[in-house]
């Protein structure tokens, strides 16, 4: 289990909660929240939030005499077989359930060999997905996905990236000028969320939170048609508070 320092919040929730989880872990009988405190050094208001979002997820379950053993879906996880499906699924649960928390079409998205990549994402017929009217591969530059994963990248990696792809002005409000972009995702907060404010598309407004676990660089983003442009940002910290069970389960 592996998780890159990244200073956000759902970094520091996603690493507390596998710190118990792994204490958990190693007590096949079960354990008390008061050996858990102990164990682990968390507070116990900290802890019992961690608790019960572990519980929501099904990583952790409470017996009859009120420990904690390892849930269905840690198990389905750490097996050696299965485990890419059974995380695909995972992740796919949790979107869907952060769709419907901040009213907006979700994606995962991950830089892998050198290009974006929107893995896996929950639309619905009230929140649906971004028309993908220019490749997200080639349009980095422009969207709150492509923006976020380069900005966890080193200077050399995002050179190597925009060498690879032309800045081409999609909209009015497109960044052409590599120097200005670079200088904007070297003064980005980790903390952050990436907006693109109708720079891929108009009529679109994206935000994106890094969601990185070992090696793997990713994000985790949302879009709304322009008319709910107002709802953006607070749906960004919504979004930004549910990265935590998605950092999570990357780290199992």
């Amino acid at each position: 289990m592996a998780l890159t320092h990244e200073p956000t919040a759902p970094y520091h929730s996603a690493q507390d909660a596998l710190r118990v989880l792994e204490t958990v872990a190693r007590h096949s009988a079960g354990v008390t929240d008061t050996e858990l405190a102990r164990q682990t050094g968390l507070r116990t208001e900290r802890l019992t939030s961690l608790l019960r979002m572990l519980r929501r997820e099904g990583y952790v379950e409470q017996t009859a005499d009120g420990a904690y053993v390892t849930g269905a879906a840690f198990s389905r996880l750490s097996a050696a077989h299965g485990r890419e499906q059974a995380l695909r699924e995972k992740l796919q649960h949790t979107l869907d359930q952060l769709r419907d928390s901040v009213g907006a079409a979700v994606y995962i998205s991950r830089y892998i060999d050198g290009e974006v990549q929107v893995t896996q994402c929950a639309e619905g017929p009230a929140t649906p997905a971004v028309h993908e009217w220019v490749d997200f591969r080639s349009s980095a530059h422009a969207s709150a996905v492509g923006k976020s994963l380069l900005g966890q990248l080193d200077h050399n990696g995002r050179r190597d990236h925009l060498a690879r792809h032309k800045m081409a002005r999609l909209t009015s409000r497109t960044i052409t000028s590599e120097r200005v972009l670079m200088s904007r995702l070297d003064a980005h907060p980790p903390t952050v969320p990436v907006l693109d404010l109708q720079e891929y598309a108009v009529g679109t407004v994206c935000a994106a939170v890094p969601i990185t676990a070992g090696s793997s660089v990713g994000c985790l983003a949302l879009s709304l048609p322009v008319e709910h442009a107002h709802r953006l940002r607070q749906a960004a910290e919504r979004l930004n508070e549910g990265a935590a069970p998605v950092l999570l389960s990357l780290a199992i």
